[in-house]
């Protein structure tokens, strides 16, 4: 008795496979191609070198050769050293403070004068013209003493002198300072506050020192 083997019912499609292990050869290579895009859309972002970083950021005004930054005001400077021949203090023939630190740093002359002296009468108009000519660069300070405020304010009004810085020194505070002992006397104090020339002075050799000290 001859014997019939069951024909099988697996099927199989083209080039031998069946479908069931091509739906799951299928299904691997869709998770591999969506790996693989997912893995491209991903960029690592490079590494951040922090010296550049620093370069990079905003930078402030560029400084001058000075140090100081273009636009800024430089730093004030600093004020005159105060020499001791005038660290001193009075009032003017106006009633008006008057401190002679403020001279700091600039050539002075001081002139003691005296209302009813006829030599300080005859240097008063050389004073009265080159005081407000040389104003900025050597006062002329004049110090009225040995006599009334009344006289010494008709003197100043008499030569002019209206446009000279007058102290009113009745008391006689200053001449004893300086050690003034006769009028008319010019006291010249150099811009280290040295005196240089103490004594008279007439009208042109008044004119060449003030000249000089402002040149």
């Amino acid at each position: 008795m001859r014997l019939f083997r069951r024909p099988s019912r697996r099927r199989t499609g083209p080039g031998g496979r069946s479908p069931r292990r091509r739906r799951a050869g299928t299904a691997a290579g869709l998770v591999a191609v969506l790996l693989g895009t997912a893995s491209c859309a991903v960029d690592t972002p490079a590494p951040v070198d922090p010296a550049a970083a620093v370069s990079a950021a905003p930078a402030g005004p560029p400084a001058t050769p000075t140090g100081t930054p273009t636009g800024a005001s430089p730093p004030p400077a600093a004020p005159a050293r105060v020499p001791e021949s005038l660290r001193f203090t009075g009032t003017t023939l106006d009633g008006k403070p008057f401190a002679a630190a403020d001279l700091a740093g600039r050539p002075v002359v001081l002139w003691f004068w005296a209302p009813w002296c006829a030599t300080c009468a005859s240097q008063a108009w050389t004073v009265a013209e080159i005081a407000p000519q040389y104003r900025d660069r050597v006062p002329i300070v004049g110090v009225a003493g040995l006599g009334q405020q009344k006289a010494m304010k008709d003197f100043v009004t008499e030569f002019e002198l209206g446009g000279t810085l007058q102290l009113d020194d009745r008391a006689g505070t200053l001449w004893r300072r300086f050690e003034i002992v006769e009028q008319s006397t010019f006291l010249i104090i150099d811009r280290e506050g040295k005196v240089i020339h103490q004594g008279f002075l007439d009208g042109e050799d008044l004119t060449r020192r003030v000249a000089a000290l402002a040149g």
